[in-house]
């Protein structure tokens, strides 16, 4: 029997890969857990109308990421900080503050958990933030930070 996986099986193969199994292993393993089905012509027909349309969603996706990307690079942020002693900046800047500066000053909704920040930003000075928008698309916010 011809079955075409809707899911990973770990003995067996990955999602979209159709593979031979046992009579029995398929009627009453595979099909009745939906790990698969039958691998006839009508089926093949939507799975690759599903896969044409994936395709489809994922490429508008790419588009959209791509465009919001050129937004944001064209942008810019400035946050205030409190000065400690010898210049330095009392505190840090977070994700967290970083997207609400985002939101007031240049009206862009960016998720915090987008923001790739490996330390806080503890200088004052022009900073350039690495936000992940897309699997391939990584856009540069620059963050201004000044004395208060």
């Amino acid at each position: 029997m011809d079955i075409v996986l809707l899911q990973d099986v770990k003995s067996l193969g990955k999602k979209g890969q159709i593979v031979k199994v046992n009579d029995g292993y398929g009627r009453n393993y595979i099909l009745p857990k939906k790990l698969g089905i039958e691998a006839t012509a009508r089926n093949l027909n939507e799975l690759k109308l599903q896969k044409a349309n994936a395709e489809k969603v994922a490429a508008q996706e790419l588009a959209d990421a791509k465009e919001l990307a050129s937004k944001i690079e064209a942008a810019s942020v400035t946050l205030k900080m409190k000065a400690g002693v010898s210049g330095r900046a009392f505190g840090s800047v977070s994700s967290k503050e970083i997207a609400v500066a985002a939101r007031e000053q240049i009206g862009m909704e960016i998720d915090k958990k987008k923001l790739v920040l490996p330390d806080p930003i503890k200088t004052f000075g022009t900073h350039e933030v690495p936000l992940k928008l897309h699997k391939d698309v990584t856009a540069k916010l620059k963050v201004n930070v000044v004395e208060e």
